[in-house]
């Protein structure tokens, strides 16, 4: 069993981490994934022609979830102390929640996504950042 002081930050990790796969998992499924996941149209359309654009920023988000994860990690006292700990984990919080409560401001800018899309993101995105904010409040005074 991990040792830890913090099972929300280790479930917020499993969570990017999660999310992270999915976003891999695009990549590899190729353009009838992008769709499903709510990528819209343009995008899965440039994967169908083997345009690097869908695999650059797809692996860009996937690398950076996995980067909150394992800041998530180190919060939760699974992994070593990352640098910059506690602001990094403040940011990843705050762009957790705003990803979930402003995506009414983001979809005009996104016009191929799906509707389903943005309300399904934007709710695992709230829960996440919810996550966050709870284990961070947890763990505020060791962090």
């Amino acid at each position: 069993m991990i040792a830890t002081q913090n099972f929300t930050l280790v479930l917020a990790a499993a969570c990017s981490f999660v999310a992270a796969l999915a976003h891999l998992a695009c990549i590899v499924g190729g353009p009838s994934w992008y769709l499903a996941m709510g990528a819209g149209e343009r995008m899965a359309n440039s994967a169908a022609r083997g345009h690097w654009y869908p695999t650059v920023a797809t692996l860009t988000i996937a690398g950076v979830l996995s980067v909150w994860g394992f800041y998530a990690l180190s919060g939760a006292g699974v992994i070593r102390h990352l640098p910059l700990l506690k602001p990094v984990l403040c940011a990843i919080t705050a762009v957790y929640l705003l990803r979930g409560v402003l995506f009414g401001f983001l979809q005009p800018h996104f016009p191929g996504n799906s509707q389903a899309f943005w309300y399904w993101s934007s709710g695992i995105c709230l829960v996440i950042g919810l996550l966050h904010l709870i284990g961070l409040y947890q763990s505020w005074s060791r962090l």
